[in-house]
């Protein structure tokens, strides 16, 4: 039997992907092991599956001063002979790493054992895990076209990113009983990422009575982040968070506002969903929601505005322009080479084993 091992933790964008990326897998005959850290969010998720899943020791590699600067290394270190023995253990023929500190360990430890290891990078430039397991991979996997200038020509395919095909299962029926909206009427999904976003909460709602008479407004908040004084406002509903009903209310969505991670956006590409994104700013982050939101509207996705720019008559006429030329946004998605992104990747996955 054929046998791959996957890594990637720290975040749930390191490891959705990868469970996007199992179905598929199991199709094609693969016994499947995780290698991640031993408390991050990762191992519930992967556990929860039912695929094996091996702890081993991690650290995290900082740009800045911190005192674990001088104890993680040991911890990495660990880690690597950890991994290698994982390896030598499982013997798979090929390892998929989504990033994250934890896959720098697992990488090194795949090229020790002889194993070809393919990368998946999200954003536009190389996190600085990613950077370090470079040399050691056989493939690197990217969404942007832009990417491919930073890394070795040799190596880079442009794949996009793995969605969770049940995303793709959405029922815009069962999105229109859940919420309560007419047919009659085109509908926005406002997104701010798992934790919800202050500054999209803040533009959408004040210009919710220029936007209802024209759109039904669908709101994911956030924990903690739904307006009471709102609760009951026609053809507006806010949910704190959504999670099985998520691919309903994409199926019923015309139009979606959503901040910038690589992961949403490359989901929004592969359901067709014309976007406004307001990426987190540069002072938030190190600007790399920025980057991928630039490079989807110069492909003709999405528009972008960014937070120190949004006023109400620019959000207002833009959400405007998006819906009436989204045939033209579509169009441009159809197109696109990063919207079968699990066929590019086991493809890429049978040639380190053939």
């Amino acid at each position: 039997m054929k046998r791959i091992v996957l890594t990637g933790g720290g975040t749930a964008g390191h490891v959705t992907p990868n469970i996007a990326l199992l179905p598929r897998l199991q199709e094609l005959g693969y016994e499947i092991h995780y290698i991640g850290s031993r408390d991050g969010i990762e191992k519930k998720l992967i556990e929860e599956l039912g695929i094996p899943y091996y702890g081993i020791s991690s650290g995290k590699l900082r740009r800045y001063f911190d005192a674990k600067n001088f104890t993680d290394p040991f911890r990495v270190l660990k880690g690597y002979g950890e991994a290698c023995s994982l390896m030598k253990k499982l013997k798979p023929q090929v390892l998929f790493s989504k990033g994250g500190f934890v896959s720098v360990p697992v990488v090194l430890a795949a090229r020790h054992c002889h194993i070809p290891a393919i990368l998946h990078e999200s954003d536009m430039t190389p996190g600085l895990a990613n950077k370090l397991c470079i040399p050691s991979a056989a493939k690197i996997c990217c969404n942007f076209p832009e990417t491919i200038s930073h890394l070795p020509e040799c190596k880079a395919v442009l794949t996009g990113s793995p969605i969770r095909q049940e995303l793709l299962t959405g029922s815009r029926l069962a999105a229109l009983h859940f919420t309560g909206f007419s047919a009659n009427k085109p509908s926005i999904l406002v997104m701010g990422g798992s934790m919800g976003a202050a500054a999209v909460n803040d533009a959408i709602r004040s210009i919710l009575p220029r936007l209802l008479p024209r759109f039904q407004v669908m709101h994911l908040c956030g924990k903690g982040k739904t307006d009471p004084a709102l609760a009951g406002t026609p053809d507006y509903v806010q949910y704190e968070y959504i999670e099985k009903e998520l691919k309903d209310l994409l199926a019923l969505a015309d139009i979606v506002v959503s901040r910038a991670g690589a992961n949403a956006i490359c989901e929004l590409l592969a359901l067709r969903k014309p976007s406004l994104l307001i990426p987190l700013s540069a002072a938030a982050s190190r600007g790399d929601q920025i980057l991928n939101a630039r490079s989807f509207e110069k492909q003709g996705f999405s528009k972008v505005l960014e937070e120190e720019a949004l006023t109400d008559d620019l959000l207002y006429e833009t959400i405007c322009h998006l819906y009436e030329e989204r045939a033209s946004y579509v169009g441009s998605m159809e197109g696109s080479k990063q919207s079968n992104a699990i066929d590019t990747i086991t493809t890429l996955i049978e040639q380190q084993i053939s």
